[in-house]
């Protein structure tokens, strides 16, 4: 359910803003999204898993107040980070 330190680094490089951002908006909705889509096809499987459900929505809210965040702070880049990721607004 978890990502791994390698598939993680590989979304941190991929996301990344300058050489070493690991903690810019960007990285962060990344990261999220790759362990949303995790959770999501837990969720498809097991359907009464409470505590999971719980974890994903906590997930999601946290992924749109960054990306609530960075919208406020330059519309271009949330445009852009949007339209990689493939997030509805």
């Amino acid at each position: 359910m978890s990502i791994t330190a390698v598939k993680k680094q590989e979304v941190i490089k991929d996301s990344a803003t300058t050489k070493d951002d690991t903690g810019s908006p960007e990285v962060q909705v990344a990261i999220l999204t790759v362990r949303i889509a995790n959770l999501s096809d837990h969720m498809k499987i097991h359907k009464k898993d409470l505590s999971t459900r719980r974890g994903l929505l906590a997930m999601v809210a946290r992924r749109r107040k960054l990306l609530d965040y960075l919208r406020s702070k330059s519309e271009g880049r949330y445009q852009d980070l949007i339209k990689k990721h493939g997030i509805r607004k």
